[in-house]
C-alpha cells in the first residue's frame, strides 16, 4: 500500500546559513519514507512579494509557510510542506517555498541564483511570482534564468550539436507558470482581447540585443566547467535502479511467503503462485525504475528472483521429505517391530508380511499434500526392505524353490515399475520448471516491451512540444526580424523533425537480446538434471 509523509507544519529542506547551502537530513527522511508518487512545486521571487501565502494557499491551510508584514525576508533557505494531493489518489504534493530573492541584507547576490537553481531543478511545477505587471523591470529582475548557464549543464561532455543540447534541457526543465499579483492591465493587445498565456508570450518574446536562452545553454554546456545533470541523473538512477531491485525482490519473497504452505502437493501449485508473484514484483521494479541502461538492473532482479525460486523449490522439498518421513515412520512402526519380533519367520511369513508392507503402503498414500517427495520417499523406504524382504523370503517353508523364484521375479519386477514411475515424475516436474522458466522470461519481456514503449510515447510527445516551442520562436524571429537567427533555427527544427520520424519507426532495442547471457545460464542449470534424468528413464518396448 503506497503511503506519503503527512506533515502538519512546514519543515526546513535546505538550509542557507551565511550563505551556505545544507541539507537538512530530517527532511530528506520524510522525503525517503514516501512510496506515492510526487508532485514538486516550487515557488520563487522577490523577497517581500507573497509567495509564502500563495503556497499555503496551494496546501489548503491559511498558516504554515511563515508570513511577513515588515521589509525583511521571512523565508530562509528553502522549506517544504507535504501535503495529499487534492485532485490524485496516492500522489503527495511536495510544496517547497524559497527565500526570497534580491535581498538587500544579504551580501552575496550569487547565493540568490543557487537558490533559483535548486528550485528549477527539483521541482514539476515552477512558479515565478511578481508583482504588477510583465515588463522590462519585471524581465531584469528574472535574469536568474539567464544565470542558470552558469549553474547546470545537461551533459557530462562537451556538446556540438545544438538541437541534444536544446532537447536535454526541456527534458529536465519544470513546467513554468509566472504568478502577477495585484494585476490591473487589461488583457489586450493591438485591440484585441488576449489570453493570459498569450500575454506571457507576448511579453517574453525576443528583443534585439538580447541573444535566446538555448544560445546560452548550448554555450555554457560547451565550456565545460558547470555542475552536470546528466551525471546527477546517473547517479539518481544507479541509486534508485538498486532501490527498485531490492523492493521488487523483498515483495516476491513476502508475498510467496504469505501464499505459499509448504510443501505443496505438486510441483506445479508452487509454480504458479510463483509466476503470480514474480509478474507482481517485475511491475514493481517497472514502476520504480528509470534510465536502467542496457536492462542491467533488471537482469539483476532476473538473477535475484530465480535464485530465491529455488530456495523456495529446496524448502518446499525438504517440507514435504520431513513430513513423508514422520508419516511412514508412524504407519510402518508395528511392521517394523512385526519384523525385528521374528513374526515373519515361520512357515507362510512371507505373504503374512507382503500384506502388512501393503497396509502400510495403502496407509501412507491415503494421507493428503504430501508434497513432490512423497513417491521418492516412499521409494526410499521400500528399497530399505529389500535385505530384510529377501531374508523373509528365504526362510519361509511353506514355498516351494520355484514359488520363491517367482517371487523374487515379481518383487524385482515391481521395483522397476516404481523406480520407472518416479523417473517419469522427475521428468515432467524438469518439463513443468521449463515451461515456468520461459513464462518468467516472456514476462520480463512484455513488461519490459510495454514500458519501453511508454517511455517512447513519452519522449515524441515531449519532442512535440519542444518543436512546438522551437516553430514558435522561429515566427517570432521572422517578425521581430533576427532572419539569420531563424534560418539557424529553421535548421535544427528539420534536425527534430528527422528524429522525430527516426524515432516513431525505431523498434525498442535490447528485447531480443534481453536474455542472452542470463537466459542461457538460468536454462542450463535449469536443464541439467532433467538431461540427466532424461537418460536413465527406461523405454517401454
Amino acid at each position: 500500500m503506497a503511503t506519503g509523509p503527512r506533515m502538519m507544519a512546514p519543515i526546513c529542506l535546505v538550509e542557507n546559513e551565511d550563505n551556505r547551502l545544507k541539507v537538512n537530513s530530517d527532511a530528506i527522511n520524510i522525503l525517503e519514507r514516501t512510496s506515492e508518487h510526487v508532485v514538486i512545486v516550487a515557488i520563487v521571487g522577490l523577497y517581500r512579494t507573497g509567495k509564502s501565502y500563495l503556497m499555503n494557499r496551494l496546501a489548503g491551510q491559511n498558516h504554515g509557510f511563515p508570513l511577513g508584514s515588515t521589509v525583511r525576508s521571512e523565508t530562509k533557505g528553502i522549506w517544504m510542506w507535504c501535503v495529499p494531493h487534492p485532485l490524485k489518489p496516492n500522489h503527495t504534493l511536495v510544496l517547497l517555498d524559497t527565500e526570497g530573492l534580491g535581498d538587500i541584507e544579504k551580501g552575496d547576490p550569487t547565493n540568490d541564483s543557487w537558490i533559483f537553481a535548486l528550485a528549477v531543478l527539483l521541482s514539476s511545477t515552477f512558479v515565478y511570482n511578481s508583482m504588477g505587471t510583465i515588463n522590462h523591470q519585471a524581465l531584469d529582475q528574472l535574469h536568474y534564468v539567464a544565470e542558470l548557464s552558469e549553474r547546470i549543464r545537461a551533459k557530462s561532455s562537451p556538446q556540438t550539436d545544438d538541437l541534444k543540447d536544446s532537447a536535454e534541457f526541456a527534458g529536465f526543465f519544470p513546467d513554468f507558470v509566472w504568478t502577477v499579483r495585484d494585476f490591473t492591465l487589461e488583457l489586450e493587445l493591438d485591440g484585441h482581447p488576449i489570453t493570459e498565456d498569450e500575454y506571457l508570450e507576448n511579453a517574453l518574446k525576443l528583443i534585439k540585443g538580447l541573444a535566446t536562452l538555448v544560445v546560452t545553454y548550448v554555450d555554457a554546456i560547451n565550456s565545460g566547467a558547470v555542475p552536470c545533470l546528466e551525471n546527477a541523473v546517473t547517479t539518481l538512477a544507479q541509486r534508485e535502479n538498486s532501490a527498485a531491485v531490492q523492493k521488487a525482490a523483498n515483495h516476491y519473497r513476502e508475498q510467496m511467503a504469505q501464499r505459499l504452505r509448504l510443501p505443496t502437493d505438486t510441483l506445479q501449485e508452487l509454480l504458479d503462485v510463483h509466476a503470480a508473484c514474480e509478474k507482481e514484483a517485475i511491475a514493481v521494479f517497472m514502476e520504480l525504475s528509470f534510465k536502467d541502461e542496457n536492462q542491467e538492473f533488471q537482469k539483476e532482479l532476473v538473477i535475484i528472483i530465480e535464485k530465491k525460486k529455488e530456495d523456495f523449490l529446496l524448502q518446499n522439498e525438504e517440507a514435504s521429505i520431513k513430513y513423508c518421513k514422520s508419516k511412514l515412520e508412524h504407519f510402518s512402526e508395528p511392521l517394523m517391530k512385526s519384523i525385528s519380533g521374528g513374526n515373519f519367520s515361520v512357515p507362510g511369513g512371507y505373504n503374512l508380511y507382503l500384506e502388512a508392507k501393503k497396509k502400510v503402503e495403502c496407509a501412507y498414500n491415503q494421507v493428503p499434500r504430501k508434497g513432490v517427495k512423497a513417491n521418492e520417499v516412499l521409494q526410499g523406504f521400500l528399497q530399505s526392505l529389500v535385505p530384510m524382504e529377501d531374508s523373509i523370503l528365504q526362510s519361509d517353508k511353506a514355498l516351494t524353490a520355484g514359488e520363491k523364484a517367482i517371487a523374487e521375479e515379481q518383487a524385482k519386477k515391481e521395483a522397476a515399475e516404481k523406480e520407472q514411475e518416479l523417473l517419469r515424475q522427475k521428468q515432467k516436474e524438469q518439463e513443468q520448471r521449463l515451461e515456468a522458466q520461459e513464462r518468467s522470461h516472456q514476462e520480463h519481456i512484455h513488461q519490459l516491451k510495454e514500458k519501453m514503449e511508454k517511455e517512447k510515447e513519452d519522449f515524441l510527445r515531449e519532442q512535440d512540444r519542444v518543436l512546438e516551442h522551437k516553430m514558435r520562436v522561429q515566427r517570432e524571429m521572422l517578425i521581430e526580424g533576427f532572419e539569420k537567427k531563424s534560418e539557424e533555427l529553421n535548421k535544427e527544427i528539420k534536425q527534430l523533425k528527422a528524429e522525430i520520424e527516426r524515432k516513431k519507426e525505431e523498434e525498442p532495442s535490447g528485447l531480443l537480446g534481453f536474455f542472452a547471457t542470463i537466459g542461457k545460464t538460468v536454462i542450463d542449470v535449469v536443464t541439467l538434471p532433467f538431461k540427466l534424468a532424461k537418460c536413465f528413464i527406461p523405454q517401454n518396448r
